[in-house]
Protein backbone atom coordinates (compact mmCIF):
# COMPACT_ATOMS: atom_id res chain seq x y z
CA UNK A 1 0.00 0.00 0.00
CA UNK A 2 1.11 3.50 -0.78
CA UNK A 3 -0.30 6.92 0.06
CA UNK A 4 -2.33 8.67 -2.64
CA UNK A 5 -3.46 12.29 -2.76
CA UNK A 6 -6.42 13.40 -4.85
CA UNK A 7 -7.77 16.79 -5.90
CA UNK A 8 -11.06 17.21 -7.66
CA UNK A 9 -12.42 20.48 -9.06
CA UNK A 10 -16.12 20.34 -9.91
CA UNK A 11 -18.22 23.02 -11.53
CA UNK A 12 -22.01 23.16 -11.77
CA UNK A 13 -21.94 24.17 -15.44
CA UNK A 14 -18.93 22.19 -16.72
CA UNK A 15 -19.00 19.14 -14.44
CA UNK A 16 -15.68 17.68 -13.29
CA UNK A 17 -12.99 20.05 -14.51
CA UNK A 18 -10.08 18.27 -12.88
CA UNK A 19 -9.68 14.97 -11.05
CA UNK A 20 -6.01 14.23 -10.45
CA UNK A 21 -4.29 11.74 -8.17
CA UNK A 22 -0.73 12.23 -6.94
CA UNK A 23 1.48 9.61 -5.35
CA UNK A 24 4.15 12.09 -4.24
CA UNK A 25 3.12 14.19 -1.25
CA UNK A 26 5.50 17.00 -2.16
CA UNK A 27 4.09 17.34 -5.70
CA UNK A 28 0.58 17.33 -4.25
CA UNK A 29 1.47 20.06 -1.75
CA UNK A 30 3.02 22.21 -4.49
CA UNK A 31 -0.06 21.73 -6.66
CA UNK A 32 -2.35 22.75 -3.78
CA UNK A 33 -0.23 25.84 -3.21
CA UNK A 34 -0.68 26.76 -6.88
CA UNK A 35 -4.47 26.37 -6.59
CA UNK A 36 -4.54 28.38 -3.37
CA UNK A 37 -2.36 31.12 -4.87
CA UNK A 38 -4.72 31.43 -7.85
CA UNK A 39 -7.66 31.91 -5.51
CA UNK A 40 -5.83 34.39 -3.25
CA UNK A 41 -4.36 36.41 -6.12
CA UNK A 42 -7.59 36.25 -8.14
CA UNK A 43 -5.76 34.89 -11.17
CA UNK A 44 -6.36 32.09 -13.65
CA UNK A 45 -5.06 28.64 -12.75
CA UNK A 46 -2.72 27.29 -15.42
CA UNK A 47 -0.46 24.29 -15.16
CA UNK A 48 1.87 22.44 -17.53
CA UNK A 49 4.10 19.62 -16.36
CA UNK A 50 6.49 20.08 -19.28
CA UNK A 51 5.46 16.85 -20.93
CA UNK A 52 1.86 15.75 -21.36
CA UNK A 53 -0.42 17.48 -18.86
CA UNK A 54 -1.75 21.00 -19.48
CA UNK A 55 -4.82 22.79 -18.23
CA UNK A 56 -6.08 26.34 -17.82
CA UNK A 57 -9.03 27.29 -15.62
CA UNK A 58 -10.16 30.94 -15.73
CA UNK A 59 -10.49 32.55 -12.29
CA UNK A 60 -14.24 33.18 -12.64
CA UNK A 61 -14.84 29.45 -13.27
CA UNK A 62 -12.43 28.42 -10.49
CA UNK A 63 -14.26 30.57 -7.93
CA UNK A 64 -17.61 29.05 -8.96
CA UNK A 65 -16.23 25.54 -8.48
CA UNK A 66 -16.01 23.15 -5.56
CA UNK A 67 -12.48 21.99 -4.75
CA UNK A 68 -12.18 18.72 -2.84
CA UNK A 69 -8.99 17.04 -1.69
CA UNK A 70 -8.52 13.64 -0.11
CA UNK A 71 -5.75 11.40 1.10
CA UNK A 72 -6.02 7.64 0.94
CA UNK A 73 -4.21 4.38 0.50
CA UNK A 74 -3.63 2.91 -2.94
CA UNK A 75 -2.58 -0.53 -3.94
CA UNK A 76 0.49 -0.54 -6.19
CA UNK A 77 -1.21 -3.16 -8.36
CA UNK A 78 -4.08 -0.74 -9.05
CA UNK A 79 -1.59 2.01 -9.88
CA UNK A 80 0.28 -0.14 -12.38
CA UNK A 81 -2.96 -1.42 -13.91
CA UNK A 82 -4.30 2.12 -14.40
CA UNK A 83 -1.00 3.26 -15.96
CA UNK A 84 -0.99 0.29 -18.36
CA UNK A 85 -4.64 0.91 -19.27
CA UNK A 86 -3.87 4.60 -19.90
CA UNK A 87 -0.96 3.68 -22.17
CA UNK A 88 -3.11 1.16 -24.05
CA UNK A 89 -5.80 3.82 -24.57
CA UNK A 90 -3.23 6.35 -25.84
CA UNK A 91 -1.69 3.83 -28.23
CA UNK A 92 -5.13 2.79 -29.51
CA UNK A 93 -6.02 6.41 -30.30
CA UNK A 94 -2.88 7.02 -32.36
Amino acid sequence: MTQSYNISIKNEKFGTILNETFFDGIQFKLFLKAVHASLELKSDLSFFNGDDFLFHIPFRILTDSIIITSVGKSDLTQLMRSKVEALATINKDE
